[in-house]
């Protein structure tokens, strides 16, 4: 499925969350990631996200899609991901 995550945590932790963020999407820009991920990897980054955050202070948005061909993104001012098909 296709996968926007949107996050607002802790200044102690940005850092923690993007960098395991940036291991199973494609960064964006700030506190934005999307990819294709599978059921089994939208668990395990569920699972690994939510002991990175504190619930009573952080926030986490998971936009799900059954395909990227339902997406419609359109940017206003600068890119800031370079996206590419190439790993």
């Amino acid at each position: 499925m296709y996968t926007i995550v949107v996050y607002d945590v802790g200044e102690k932790r940005v850092a923690k969350v993007c960098k395991y963020l940036r291991t199973v999407l494609q960064w964006m820009q700030n506190s934005v990631f999307e990819g294709e991920l599978t059921a089994a990897q939208m668990e395990r980054m569920k699972r690994r996200l939510q002991t990175l955050m504190e619930p009573e202070e952080d926030a986490l948005l998971i936009y799900m899609l059954s395909d990227e061909k339902w997406l419609k993104r359109e940017t206003i001012g600068v890119e800031k991901s370079f996206r590419s098909n190439l790993l």
